[in-house]
């Protein structure tokens, strides 16, 4: 039996080392406007110096488990008749990084099955979408993507927050705005970044308009 949204009272540890037997996923997490977003299937779950590693081909993640306080299981979405299970891993009333089934709920369930149905919770209200003014590519957030897009070399897009660090490597091959976001669209990578959140860049790092560091960063020239 799973309940439809529950809480998992279980070792964070264990859930994320049942990530590679739940096929192609997403792991994605957000903070300051930015959204960073790794798809595919995780091959491998390791430990490095107290941090778990999510890796694969399509995966660049490093987790520290004891940031993790609780983690919240929603089977609720589904678009075109699939199932979207999704899995926040909190810290405190934050949620660190998500974790969606991309191959439906049935390998989803398969992986949580030994851990027995978690503490149901009530569903969630489905929010309306707030309105947004479109982004730019003007938009100081676009301008070193924008660049990396004209050179056509490689490089790393990554994302910070305490606890959570994700990276993508590869060519940006369009930088485009959409619903107020800029966005790098690839295969196994999606950066969302809301327009007008940054002010400018240092040193690879994106600052918010009051200078501060965003969590974002990018490194350019990869061979």
């Amino acid at each position: 039996m799973t309940n439809r949204r529950e809480f998992l009272p279980v070792p964070p540890a264990s859930v994320i080392r049942k990530l590679p037997a739940m096929g192609n996923l997403m792991i994605t997490a957000k903070r300051n406007g930015a959204t960073h977003e790794r798809i595919g299937p995780v091959e491998r779950v390791s430990m490095e110096d107290g941090w778990l590693v999510c890796s694969g081909a399509a995966h660049n993640s490093r987790i520290d488990p004891t940031e993790i306080t609780t983690m919240i299981v929603d089977r609720t979405s589904i678009m075109q008749e699939q199932v979207y299970p999704r899995i926040d891993f909190r810290s405190g009333d934050v949620v660190l990084f998500s974790v969606v089934g991309f191959a439906g709920i049935e390998p989803f369930d398969a992986a949580l099955a030994e851990f027995g149905p978690g503490d149901a919770l009530p569903e969630e209200p489905k929010e309306p979408r707030e309105k947004r003014e479109e982004a730019v590519l003007d938009d100081a957030g676009a301008v070193p993507l924008t660049k990396a897009l004209e050179a056509g070399t490689k490089v790393t897009i990554g994302f910070w927050r305490k606890g959570f660090e994700q990276e993508w490597t590869g060519v940006i091959e369009s930088v485009k705005p959409a619903m107020g976001f800029i966005n790098v669209m690839r295969p196994d990578f999606h950066l969302h970044l809301l327009g007008g959140t940054v002010g400018g860049w240092k040193e690879g790092a994106a600052l918010d308009t009051e200078d501060k560091p965003t969590g974002l960063w990018l490194e350019t020239g990869k061979a």
